[in-house]
């Protein structure tokens, strides 16, 4: 009874352990595709993988962000908060869904709630994450709208530290500077991003305003 009994019970853990197995790979590989297509800017069809994965797993974090991340893209800024608040729910220290909050904030307006998102997101992330630096640019951006041109100084100071190649941030960390009547660095500023790109109006107009200074 044991020996006849045995084989078939055998047979079904085999073939449970072999369903397991190709869930689990279907799901990474939903996740894969979810990312590889907004990295192709596929943003509809991401955002559809992504709804499937969260209303099967409501606490599947890596589809809230590549989610929000999509309707960033798109410009759906509401909903991407939303969103965003919804996952802050099932997790309120995932840093990639509270820098996205502050990308929505800061396109609907909401500086100081945007402000205090980016604050929260630097406090934890690594220089090496994607949107640290970028982080530092809405801070300075956001501050220079505060006429807190100080602030925008230091936080366009560190944006440029680690992307010293955006003649747009350069460009606005002159006028920061300029705002603090800091008019010798600002031309530096202004200069680096000529440097760039010699075709920003935005700095050479700064750079001539600052040259009356000197």
């Amino acid at each position: 009874m044991n020996k006849t009994g045995g084989k078939p019970q055998k047979k079904w853990a085999l073939l449970l352990i072999a369903g397991l197995s190709w869930s689990l790979c279907a799901q990474t590989a939903v996740k894969k595709d979810a990312l590889q297509l907004y990295r192709e800017r596929q943003y509809d069809a991401a955002i559809t993988i992504c709804e499937q994965e969260i209303k099967a797993d409501p606490s599947n974090m890596d589809a809230y962000s590549v989610l929000i991340w999509s309707l960033l893209r798109q410009k759906r800024y509401l909903q991407a908060k939303e969103r965003g608040l919804q996952a802050r729910k099932e997790n309120a220290y995932d840093i990639r869904i509270i820098e996205a909050l502050g990308e929505a904030e800061y396109y609907l307006g909401k500086n100081d709630s945007a402000l205090s998102y980016f604050q929260r997101y630097v406090s934890s992330a690594r220089e090496s994450d994607g949107d640290y630096v970028l982080s530092y640019y809405y801070m300075g951006e956001i501050y220079i709208k505060q006429s807190k041109f100080q602030h925008a100084d230091i936080a366009l100071t560190t944006a440029v530290k680690n992307r010293p190649d955006r003649a747009d941030y350069w460009t606005r960390l002159g006028y920061a500077r300029e705002m603090c009547k800091e008019y010798a660095s600002a031309i530096e500023a202004y200069d680096k991003a000529l440097a760039l790109n010699a075709n920003q109006s935005d700095a050479k107009s700064g750079k001539e305003r600052c040259q009356k200074h000197l």
